[in-house]
């Protein structure tokens, strides 16, 4: 059954919020939606069941964002702006994980006229935000690193107030190549309280796995030589690919 935004903001917002993620095949995304119909709704927007979503994400020319989450770091932060394309949304939004494992998002306005941009109000809001979280962090030294754009469906458990998100056709551009996930795979992640909810025990039964991921920083570990990509090495060739450009081939071995 159908949602509507305004219900989900109310009851399932989640910016402070566990994240678990499972890079998982469609059959076994057609098993877990099946399970959940009768606990949980899809959010429908205009008659509209999925989203296209537009993310640049802003780092330092060292990647130090994405080394953080490599490095598997307890204290992190991501930078990005978003645009939901249907809707014509634009927004600035800072991710910071805590010490406890949870994440807690902080979004500020912007305009689709000022998508991908790091600068006056949106440079402010990020500024504001990273001073009280990661004081270390210079913003003047972030630039735009990688665009990556996706389907999304959503789903929400109002009365437990936690939602899953599925994401397809994963595209990443940046800096020496495009990375990709299958189209025989989805992304999925349950967003929650730091007890596994419903789904989560569900993606379980079906042999799924939570894993550390996430779509950035595995874009970045796959173009970028000087990034490790240790735990993506087995995903090469089957849910993940990518396609360095020409020019990044360059003293690559």
């Amino acid at each position: 059954e159908p949602v509507s935004l305004a219900a989900v903001v109310d009851n399932a917002a989640l910016l402070h919020r566990v994240d678990r993620k499972y890079l998982v095949s469609i059959d076994t995304a057609r098993c877990l939606v099946d399970t959940l119909a009768d606990s949980h709704r899809v959010l429908e927007i205009d008659g509209r069941r999925s989203t296209t979503y537009r993310s640049t994400y802003f780092d330092t020319p060292t990647y130090t964002s994405s080394r953080s989450h490599v490095q598997r770091r307890r204290l992190r932060w991501k930078v990005r702006s978003r645009l939901y394309v249907e809707d014509q949304l634009c927004r600035i939004e800072v991710k910071a994980r805590n010490g406890r494992g949870a994440t807690i998002k902080t979004v500020g306005p912007s305009s689709i006229s000022r998508y991908a941009c790091l600068a006056g109000d949106e440079r402010e809001f990020v500024q504001r935000v990273l001073a009280t979280r990661h004081p270390e962090v210079n913003v003047d030294a972030l630039v735009p690193s990688a665009e990556v754009t996706y389907a999304r469906a959503s789903l929400a458990d109002i009365g437990e107030g936690t939602r899953v998100t599925l994401d397809w056709k994963l595209l990443a551009t940046l800096a020496g190549g495009d990375a990709w996930i299958d189209e025989n795979y989805v992304l999925i992640e349950t967003k929650g309280g730091p007890v596994p909810a419903r789904a989560d025990r569900v993606l379980i039964r079906l042999g799924a796995r939570p894993r550390a991921f996430s779509k950035y920083v595995a874009a970045t570990s796959l173009i970028r030589p000087e990034i490790a990509d240790n735990d993506l090495r087995h995903l090469r060739g089957t849910s993940l690919h990518f396609q360095l450009h020409p020019s990044s081939t360059e003293g690559i071995s």
